[in-house]
């Protein structure tokens, strides 16, 4: 459905009077990936790895750098907006924050009907039947058409948000962070209905987080992203049963056990993020590690190779172990 080959974003940095470009943020860096009809991928990391402009990006609420953005046989990459709006309706985005995501002055009735207004779809009598039944299917009564955004809790929000992105029944949707603003005991009812949903409208989903053990719920495959960079991708069940990547071995050894009698050994990550401004001429996580052989990677290919089926890793002989290394490497 969906295939990003080299796909950067990268964000001019000015300053001066003249406000001339001096450098730039290079917040996404060579992704490539691809997703599958009715497929999760998970997309994990740490705060400003990219993940979330990543996902604007797929959507075209940022315009890349460079690469290609595949939907189907189509490159919508460098699509103008009147050329890319009737395709908006195969690909939405549900927000992290759906309090700052909705108009505040606009009733939820406005919000949900408001695609339908804009690619001139139905009558006044069918766009509220069609908002009714999106708020029912999203567990929502038709009275609250009528509410405003700020009348509702967080997880209600989420839910209009939700009911939002469903309306012209996209192929693909980018749920970014869709459970982090919200409290724990309201994230599995939102987590059980856009897998609910997925099912019923045949759904595919990239699938935004910076918690483990969420992606793991949902996700069908696991894209690990460090400083603009994919390192590893797998199966869920392959990352968290057998995870290469020296990155992705620490992220998972963060996730809590929900067993008090079993123990995990903490791995503590050295060092600070590199500047994605000015990022390391080699391994991202070999210069923050303070690696030995980092000098090596300066120049190297660290471009994702399959270690085993449906496994991929970076070849970075800085983040993995002898045997793995030579593997890729030999």
């Amino acid at each position: 459905m969906l295939k990003v080959e080299d796909l950067r974003m990268h964000f001019p940095v000015r300053s001066g009077l003249l406000l001339k470009q001096t450098g730039a943020v290079k917040a996404v860096d060579g992704v490539s990936l691809e997703l599958g009809f009715g497929e999760t991928l998970g997309l994990v990391g740490e705060s400003g790895c990219g993940k979330s402009t990543l996902g604007k990006a797929l959507v075209r609420l940022l315009n890349p750098t460079s690469g290609r953005i595949l939907f189907g046989d189509v490159d919508i990459t460098h699509l103008s907006q009147s050329q890319i709006r009737p395709m908006r309706r195969d690909f939405q985005m549900i927000f992290q924050d759906p309090a700052e995501s909705l108009d505040a002055r606009m009733n939820v009735r406005s919000i949900i009907e408001e695609p339908f207004v804009i690619h001139g779809m139905g009558s006044r009598e069918e766009r509220k039947k069609w908002v009714n039944e999106l708020l029912d299917r999203v567990g929502l009564s038709a009275s609250s058409a009528e509410r405003y955004p700020f009348e509702f809790s967080g997880g209600q929000r989420q839910r209009i948000g939700i009911a939002r992105a469903l309306a012209l029944k996209p192929k693909w949707i980018v749920c970014d962070e869709p459970v982090s603003a919200l409290d724990v005991s309201v994230q599995s009812q939102i987590l059980n209905l856009l897998v609910d949903l997925q099912k019923e409208f045949d759904l595919s989903y990239l699938f935004i987080a910076h918690d483990l053990s969420v992606v793991k719920h949902v996700s069908d495959r696991v894209a690990v992203m460090y400083l603009g960079k994919i390192v590893e991708l797998a199966g869920s069940e392959t990352i968290y049963r057998n995870p290469r990547h020296a990155y992705t071995k620490a992220l998972l050894s963060a996730v809590p056990i929900p067993d008090p009698r079993v123990k995990r050994k903490k791995i503590l990550l050295e060092g600070d993020v590199p500047s994605p401004i000015d990022p390391p001429a080699g391994s991202a996580f070999g210069h923050r590690m303070n690696h030995p052989r980092y000098e090596e990677t300066i120049g190297m290919d660290l471009s994702l190779r399959e270690i085993e089926p449906g496994h991929w890793v970076a070849a970075d002989p800085t983040c993995l172990n002898e045997a793995d290394w030579e593997k890729i490497s030999g």
